[in-house]
């Protein structure tokens, strides 16, 4: 009882202040699409076998790079389904658009950082799969639609520094192509290495303004057009890096009901409150997650649809969009085929719900609701 008046409480507060509207909006919010995770079941388990426990972090257990047929499979379920003005369910796919260049890295001593595009890494990863077609193929049909995530899902001044020291896990890991680790395997003082803005020095800061620029130069490049929209990784980074967002065309800022915001020793944040129309300086506005449906990261007893149908209930209540998170690990069957096929299930399950309960839907990309809450946000 004491769990679900918790829960109850923590869904009124993130939607008791802000933009109202009359409109039932649901957006689903999908992080960490592009990125390296764990490069395949093979590595995992090696991995696992050194002694390193990393099979019950669910990220390190599922996610992966999503070929073909995660996507197609994903896609089938989205389209079964249209709201009143007969537009799908879509996924804001917030991307990561590169990934570490291994061997330049080593060749460099950990000196220097390089990457490459993640359709590069793509082609590496299913050398005999067109896995960008099918994003194309999601974008056409408007229920995969791109916004940007980092130029990469790795805070690199602090992964290099690492690297130099020799750090035994860190290092095993890059021979194996990856890095995501869970916290429990490195010291406690080191910032989680997966916040790629997680510094508030400046000269990390700098660094952060640049790998910004050209993230985004990459995204728009690939893509063909601008994201309106950011998700921090790790919900992570300092204001001081909004202009540079705002110069390069992002108007919106995904997140949860607060800005982890790092502070100058670089082991602790700042909480600043966000709620869903909130403007900074800049106009940006925030769009705030209220709805969750994360089954991969739930226990099996947990009921991920009728929890997030009281998410979407609450917001609706409220007068505001209901905001779902939902990680791409959630959908990802190259590691585990069980893992995707349940959670597509529960997926198709928690639309249909929305549907019949809520016919007047409508669905939303996180771009749309940007430019929405641009104009009207408060």
């Amino acid at each position: 009882m004491f769990s679900n008046l918790k829960s109850t409480l923590s869904r009124t507060l993130t939607n008791a202040k802000g933009w109202r509207t009359n409109k039932r909006i649901v957006v689903i919010e999908s992080d960490d699409w592009g990125g390296i995770r764990m490069p395949d079941k093979a590595t995992r388990d090696a991995f696992q076998e050194k002694g390193y426990n990393i099979m019950s972090n669910p990220y390190c257990k599922y996610d992966t790079l999503a070929d073909s047929e995660d996507l197609k499979r994903l896609f089938a379920v989205l389209l079964k389904y249209k709201d009143k003005e007969g537009s799908h369910p879509s996924i804001t796919a917030n991307t990561v658009v590169g990934n570490p260049d291994f061997e330049a890295i080593k060749a460099s001593g950990f000196t220097e950082y390089s990457y490459k595009p993640f359709t590069t890494t793509l082609k590496e990863y299913y050398p005999g799969d067109d896995v960008y077609a099918m994003w194309e193929e999601g974008m056409a049909k408007k229920v995969f639609i791109p916004q940007y995530h980092g130029r990469e899902h790795l805070n690199v001044p602090l992964w290099l520094e690492i690297l130099r020291s020799n750090n035994k896990v860190f290092i095993d890991a890059f021979e194996m192509g990856f890095w995501g680790l869970p916290k429990n395997l490195y010291d406690e003082n080191i910032f989680n290495v997966q916040a790629a803005y997680g510094s508030a020095e400046e000269q990390d800061i700098a660094y952060y303004k640049n790998a910004i620029k050209e993230g985004l130069n990459l995204f728009e490049s690939i893509f063909k057009f601008k994201s309106k929209t950011f998700i921090a990784n790790n919900y992570t980074w300092s204001p001081k890096l909004h202009q540079t967002l705002k110069e390069n065309g992002v108007i919106g800022f995904q997140g949860m009901k607060y800005q982890k915001i790092p502070t100058q020793n670089g082991t602790t944040v700042d909480l600043y409150p966000a709620y869903t129309g909130r403007k900074n300086e800049l106009k940006q506005v925030y769009m705030v997650r209220n709805c969750i449906f994360e089954p991969s990261q739930m226990p099996a007893s947990f009921n991920n649809v009728k929890n997030c149908i009281k998410d979407i209930e609450n917001a609706f209540l409220f007068k505001k969009p209901a905001i779902i998170t939902s990680h791409r690990l959630n959908f990802i069957g190259v590691i585990s085929p069980e893992n995707r096929n349940r959670n597509l299930v529960m997926l198709d399950e928690l639309l249909a719900q929305i549907l019949k309960k809520w016919p007047d839907v409508v669905f939303m990309t996180s771009d749309q609701l940007a430019d929405y809450l641009y104009v009207d946000g408060q």
